[in-house]
């Protein structure tokens, strides 16, 4: 039987314009349904050639490269991918016309009827996203954990139909999503159940005007919310916790302080150092913060959300408290690579943004030689200047932004410039000393040089490993 979704989107002309991950998995999704689908990417063929293996090219039409916005001319729906900025001339052409332009994630949420676990921030939504998932797997549940991380919402959405077409359940019972603020931007109907913002910090300056506009499509998770769903805050940062004043949920809240204000029906706070959480009018002694695998504050914060988020969902706090004390963190997030003559090597790839490098420097509590630098995506690079002075020895800087860094980094004498990552590494094995860090944590994009952060991190880790014995 088709949803009402599916139905409208029958025979339907529909374009969807970037063809990387999302842009795949919203195609397929269509197809599924039987929309006239057409793809469009600036890029030619022979860049895309990997994602086409994916498609059925023979019941869709595609526009690639020079002249790829035709493909916006006779469409009834428009679907973006996150990386497509959403004010660029030919959508805001295209709305003009009447066409409604929709993300990936606001098309895949419409053929899901299963309870969305969506969390939002600048940073740590990985790491908090992953630790929910493990928690209610663990606890019995079955769990799909994706969107902007790892695997797109419409593959969740895809495996739903297929499974509806043969007679079977959801293979889901909670959906747990990791959401951008670019995603954010062109929701209507994602309706979580529970939604939440981890923190908000200056990021993105390249598409956001002001940190009131990035913040403002952060705050969107809550649009479609209603009283018998849930909105948790971030108590601690201010830009997020007036926010909970006009959202229609029962609202939630987490802090390092030693309590919850009287207008919060619940959350996480910490009792000195142990992790308390009260929700249904209980509170709950989880564990000592000495007790998490995952180090610095900004991990605790994570654990608060992730038990928050997984009490609601029906996990036992036994396994809460397993899952907190085993999980080593993910990979490019603060991860030990190796210790090489009393050196430790870490690599905190994933730290794109100035804050994320402020989190992974204080997090530390030994001597580190720091690898920093990428393309800068309008972080103000004075902010690290503090921190540099106090914790990092030798900073080796590589990328676009080095010049920005160094120049931000007022007083700072210990800095060298390097031309490749390669480089990097070996100077910083050279200068560091027994019961040293050396970190990368760029607080930059990873585009100058490298595919994507992951790809950085991979070849650190490699470089980092085959340094000699």
């Amino acid at each position: 039987m088709l949803t009402a979704d599916a139905m409208e989107l029958r025979g339907k002309r529909v374009t969807v314009i970037g063809l990387a991950r999302s842009g795949i998995a919203a195609s397929r999704l269509l197809q599924e349904v039987e929309a006239q689908v057409t793809i469009a990417d600036r890029k030619e063929r022979a860049d895309v050639r990997h994602e086409l293996e994916a498609l059925d090219p023979s019941t869709m039409q595609l526009r690639l490269g020079k002249g790829y916005e035709s493909a916006l001319d006779n469409a009834e729906l428009i679907v973006i991918s996150p990386g497509v900025p959403y004010r660029m001339a030919a959508l805001e052409r295209a709305r003009g016309r009447g066409v409604k332009v929709i993300g990936e994630l606001d098309l895949a949420s419409r053929f899901l009827s299963v309870p969305i676990l969506a969390l939002t921030g600048t940073n740590g939504k990985s790491t908090t996203v992953t630790l929910i998932g493990k928690m209610l797997e663990q606890g019995g549940k079955r769990v799909f954990v994706g969107g902007n991380l790892g695997v797109a919402l419409s593959e969740a959405a895809l495996q739903a139909r297929q499974a509806a077409k043969n007679g079977q359940p959801c293979p889901y019972d909670f959906l747990v999503v990791e959401v951008s603020s670019f995603q954010l931007e062109t929701v209507e109907q994602f309706h979580p159940w529970i939604a939440g913002i981890l923190n908000v910090t200056v990021d993105h300056q390249d598409r956001y005007e002001s940190i009131e506009e990035y913040l403002a499509a952060k705050n969107r998770i809550f649009e479609s919310l209603t009283p018998s769903d849930y909105a948790l805050f971030n108590l601690d940062d201010l830009n997020v916790a007036s926010l909970r004043k006009s959202v229609k949920a029962r609202v939630l809240g987490f802090t390092r302080t030693n309590a919850l204000p009287p207008d919060i029906a619940g959350g996480a706070y910490l009792d000195q150092d142990r992790i308390m959480v009260h929700i249904e009018e209980k509170t709950h002694a989880i564990c000592e913060r000495n007790e998490l695998k995952i180090i610095g504050d900004h991990n605790v914060d994570n654990a608060m959300v992730a038990t928050v988020y997984a009490l609601l969902s029906g996990c036992p706090i036994s396994v809460v408290r397993q899952v907190l004390g085993d999980f080593p963190g993910l990979e490019h997030a603060c991860e030990v690579v190796r210790e090489r003559q009393d050196v430790r090597f870490i690599n905190d790839s994933k730290g794109t943004n100035v804050d994320a490098t402020l989190k992974a420097l204080q997090s530390i509590d030994r001597p580190i030689v720091l690898i920093a630098g990428g393309r800068d995506k309008g972080g103000d690079f004075s902010r690290l200047a503090s921190s540099i002075h106090q914790r990092v020895k030798r900073l080796i800087l590589i990328g676009e932004a080095a010049v920005l860094i160094a120049n931000a980094v007022e007083g700072y004498q210990a800095v060298e410039r390097v031309g490749t990552l390669k480089e990097a590494v070996e100077l910083a094995a050279g200068v560091a000393e027994s019961g040293d860090v050396v970190l990368l944590s760029p607080a930059c994009a990873s585009f100058d040089m490298f595919v994507d952060y992951q790809d950085r991190g991979r070849q650190f880790k490699a470089l980092v490993q085959s340094l000699p014995s």
